[in-house]
């Protein structure tokens, strides 16, 4: 090792610089070694986020019902709604059982809504598959705040046997209905406060489950299943003037949900008014 010495000074002040010299590269190596750490424990922050985000992306992959708009009522019963008229025919042909029960707004532009097994529901159940039909149809659009709905049972519904005498999305509805008259669009987000599941067929309820608090679920429920389950804390949403995207973002605060476009995905178009109920 080469030491530089300066003549013009003393052997104890070249001692002294060189300690002085010492520090600095000491403070210098900390820093860095500091820094090195820090960087580390974000890296490892960052990477924790991504697979808990690709965890939950796969959970709701799985779910094979949320490629429509959905919820399950307050008995477990699943409900199931077209988002276009693909999905309306989609709906029809794979996913409408014999024991199941067809709900439709009485207006012109709105959801095919499928409950599940709802022959054996109870009336508060279908009026709860009611409420959901009449807020995915163009009422909401229109600004409405009730609309009419009906349902049906399988054998009521068809496709016309001329080929092509029906568009996509249209069926051909026969016989009696039942009315559901003056449905409110009234629409409940909340996240997961009891476990409402997929089980095995017929589905199951099973009441006050508790989850961890944090856990990644949110719902989009008629109100009518929100007052049923006894959820404590919601966004309650009517038709109103806030534009879709603003309202998306007042339920991602509110209920610190992150996935905007999920929330999008999962709200009916037109405009909103936003009210969070504690």
């Amino acid at each position: 090792m080469e030491l530089k010495i300066d003549y013009t000074k003393s052997a104890q002040q070249n001692a002294e610089e060189y300690f002085e010299r010492s520090k600095r590269a000491r403070r210098k190596a900390e820093g860095a070694e500091q820094a090195i750490l820090d960087l580390e424990r974000k890296r490892k922050e960052i990477e924790g986020k991504k697979r808990d985000e690709k965890r939950i992306r796969h959970v709701e992959e799985k779910k094979w019902y949320e490629k429509f708009n959905w919820f399950f009522a307050s008995n477990g019963m699943l409900c199931i709604g077209g988002r276009s008229a693909q999905q309306n025919e989609l709906i029809n042909s794979k996913h409408f059982d014999d024991n199941d029960l067809f709900f439709h707004a009485d207006i012109f532009g709105a959801s095919v809504v499928i409950l599940k097994d709802g022959v054996k529901a109870s009336q508060g159940v279908r009026e709860e598959a009611a409420q959901f039909a009449g807020i995915f149809s163009s009422a909401w659009e229109d600004g409405a705040s009730t609309v009419n709905v009906y349902s049906l049972k399988r054998p009521q519904v068809s496709k016309s046997k001329e080929k092509g005498s029906l568009g996509t999305g249209s069926f051909l509805l026969e016989g009696e209905r039942e009315w559901f008259k003056g449905m409110a669009l009234e629409l409940a987000v909340f996240m997961n406060e009891t476990t409402i599941g997929l089980q095995a067929r017929p589905v199951k309820f099973i009441p006050e489950v508790k989850i961890i608090p944090d856990a990644i679920g949110i719902n989009f429920a008629p109100l009518k299943t929100c007052n049923e389950l006894n959820i404590s804390r919601y966004m309650l949403l009517r038709p109103g003037k806030v534009k879709k995207s603003d309202a998306a973002k007042l339920i991602s605060k509110a209920l610190r949900y992150p996935d905007l476009d999920y929330i999008m995905q999962h709200l009916p178009a037109g405009s909103f008014s936003a009210k969070e109920v504690r």
